[in-house]
């Protein structure tokens, strides 16, 4: 079970994005993610035809290590720490550890 989830509500903590909020749209294997909007850089493509590919300058999300972000706690509005614990059901689930909230 991953600390960070696709569609989890994140804030970047360090790099150039610093301060920004934003939400996951990919989890990678890697540990990376990318999230909507961030660490946005251009890339030269070149046309293909073929797959109706057209060529130019296109911003492309690239991926920003976990490490750089904290889920943002919805009481708080700020990013936390996530930790896991077993609930009553027995349920393995995430929760912010300043609050001990389960995240949603």
């Amino acid at each position: 079970m991953k600390k960070i989830r696709k569609g989890d509500q994140v804030v970047v903590i360090c790099g150039k994005d610093k301060g920004r909020q934003s939400s996951v749209t990919e989890v990678k294997d890697n540990g990376k993610l990318l999230i909507q909007d961030i660490n946005v850089a251009k890339k030269h493509v070149k046309p293909n035809p073929n797959a109706g590919v057209e060529g130019g300058i296109v911003s492309t999300e690239m991926p920003i290590d976990a490490s750089n972000v904290m889920v943002v706690n919805p009481a708080t509005e700020k990013g936390d720490r996530i930790g896991f614990k077993v609930d009553d059901t027995g349920k393995k689930v995430r929760y912010f550890k300043s609050n001990n909230e389960v995240v949603g």
